[in-house]
């Protein structure tokens, strides 16, 4: 094998090296049935098999209670920004969005094509470089559910804590830190994400909900952006993303072999922490870019002293096989991010990357 790349892509992201290479085993020839799991009928036991252990696998790692199902949509994290509100935005309710981020207004104005829709909290006078006060987060009485964006990926903020919301259904959308830590599940009446930054590749959508959920769904709704559709057909109304789904099953066999929860966020917060050390410590030559009470376990977000500075970092980076450093095109300086599956090797690498580069200019 070539020597692999220090991958620290914002997603598609980072897989672990094991999953790939038992998928690289089972590529051509799945379990010995003569054919590829991409080949096979999403009909047939295999699949069946792959799906039903895929689903008590996520239950199992993240310890829903009874009433909750894991759900396998494609389209996307932005396809359920559209159709929470749709399932779940009736007459007379309000959809409550906790202003976070790009994705977090992403989810709001799709809702807003739906329905009426509230701001219950929001971070940006502070540049949108920190989380709201859980303590500031109040909705309306008639809100249909409180949405939040547990990890913004592009400034790089996280909620530590999450609102407790009565009877008012909490909504997240976990896309980029979904099983990176432990969490109680059962705050939340729905948790989404997109697989492509911890779960897996990118094709398929895991939606946790709460059954009794969806008990007053609109009857008008398209077939496919119903809920219930895909509820009461087990993710299999119509042909599912097969492979992404495999691959997802290897992931959280991966996790839950690692330790589970408590397992990787361990390792999460130590390799993480090689990389904030560094910045801490610079004495200004890097500069973190979000209050520290509200930092991203999963996407660092940082910046030089000029954009000269920056380029030259990344041009030096990438010539020592480090990828995916540059931050997101709407606010640009650095990024890194460290999903699950992102090895401690990587990340300490990265922090003598940027130990050298920075004893060299000093």
């Amino acid at each position: 094998m070539t020597k692999r790349s220090y991958n620290f892509n914002a997603g598609p992201a980072a897989l672990p090296l094991e999953v790939l290479k038992q998928a690289q085993e089972q590529f051509v020839d799945y379990n010995g049935i003569g054919m590829s799991i991409m080949e096979v009928s999403h009909r047939s036991k295999e699949y069946e098999q792959i799906n039903d252990e895929t689903q008590q696998l996520m239950s199992e790692l993240l310890g829903l209670p009874a009433g909750y199902k894991v759900l396998f949509i494609t389209g996307g994290a932005s396809t359920q920004f559209t159709m929470i509100p749709m399932n779940l935005l009736t007459a007379g309710k309000t959809g409550s969005y906790i202003m976070t981020g790009a994705w977090a207004e992403k989810a709001y104005q799709e809702a807003q094509l739906v329905g009426e829709v509230s701001i219950s909290a929001s971070s940006r006078e502070g540049g949108l470089l920190n989380m709201p006060a859980i303590a500031d987060i109040k909705a309306p009485s008639n809100s249909a559910y409180v949405h939040i964006t547990s990890n913004e990926t592009i400034s790089g903020t996280q909620f530590n804590d999450f609102p407790n919301t009565g009877e008012i259904p909490l909504i997240a959308d976990m896309s980029s830190d979904i099983l990176s830590r432990q969490i109680d599940a059962s705050k939340f009446a729905m948790i989404y994400a997109g697989a492509q930054k911890n779960l897996g590749p990118s094709g398929v959508t895991v939606v946790i909900v709460r059954e009794d959920l969806l008990k007053n769904e609109p009857k008008n709704l398209p077939t496919m952006l119903r809920y219930s559709t895909h509820l009461k057909n087990n993710s299999l109304y119509n042909t599912p993303p097969v492979y992404s789904v495999y691959m997802v099953n290897l992931v959280l066999k991966w996790i839950k072999a690692n330790g589970g929860l408590a397992g990787i966020e361990a390792k999460n917060r130590e390799k993480t922490a090689l990389i904030y050390n560094t910045i801490d410590n610079s004495n200004g030559f890097y500069e973190g870019m979000v209050e520290k009470a509200d930092r991203s376990l999963m996407n660092i977000t940082f910046k030089l002293q000029s954009e000269e500075l920056e380029k030259q970092f990344l041009k030096e980076a990438a010539a020592s096989s480090f990828v995916g450093l540059a931050g997101h095109r709407s606010i640009g300086h650095l990024r890194a991010s460290t999903y699950n599956a992102v090895p401690y090797e990587s990340c300490k690498a990265l922090a003598e990357f940027m130990q050298q580069f920075q004893s060299k200019l000093s």
